[in-house]
């Protein structure tokens, strides 16, 4: 499929209506029948952990096609050193424009300025084939399990300070945002 161009700017008070409805869309039967990324967005807005500066949407014709949402995370160390780190998702595309580089564009972007704002890791949950092309590793690779001492497959680290995590292996820690009930 062919790239497409998108216009990139800020998540503002008024986009939120328009990415819970295309967060639904794109996550819907994707990995559970239904889905629940799109509450993950409506428990965003408000939540103390939720980095506005590092939101985006992505624009085509007028209309959001994809959105990218950072969060507050941090590991701790074995040595009990607390390291802040970030955490995108949900990263959703619309279904009509997926495949055509719109996601990594929001996370070019939004990587550039994470780095510009003087974050030096981002943590994510994700499908690896996704984000190795961005540069992320396995969270093994850096000794950083889950709250539970395992290593998920899809918990990815992105280092954007080299060797900000040095002689940090510990327990990734996200926002407790992403705590949701089934019901």
């Amino acid at each position: 499929m062919e790239v497409i161009n998108v216009k990139i700017r800020n998540i503002n008070e008024n986009d939120f209506y328009e990415v819970v409805k295309l967060t639904r869309e794109a996550f819907w039967n994707l990995y559970i029948q239904g889905c629940d990324e799109h509450y993950l967005v409506h428990k965003m807005k408000n939540h103390p952990d939720y980095i506005i500066d590092l939101s985006f949407v992505a624009i085509a014709d007028n209309k959001i096609i994809g959105s990218i949402m950072y969060t507050k995370s941090h590991i701790i160390c074995e040595s009990g050193r607390k390291l802040d780190t970030i955490t995108f998702g949900p990263l959703c595309v619309h279904p009509d424009f997926q495949k055509r580089g719109v996601g990594s564009a929001l996370i070019s972007h939004s990587k550039k300025i994470a780095l510009d704002n003087g974050h030096k890791a981002i943590i994510i949950l994700g499908h690896p084939h996704n984000y190795i092309k961005h540069g992320f590793r396995i969270s093994r690779d850096y000794d950083i399990s889950d709250s539970e001492g395992r290593y998920p497959f899809g918990q990815m680290v992105l280092e954007l300070e080299d060797g900000f995590l040095a002689g940090c292996s510990g327990i990734f820690c996200p926002s407790e945002v992403f705590n949701m009930e089934e019901n």
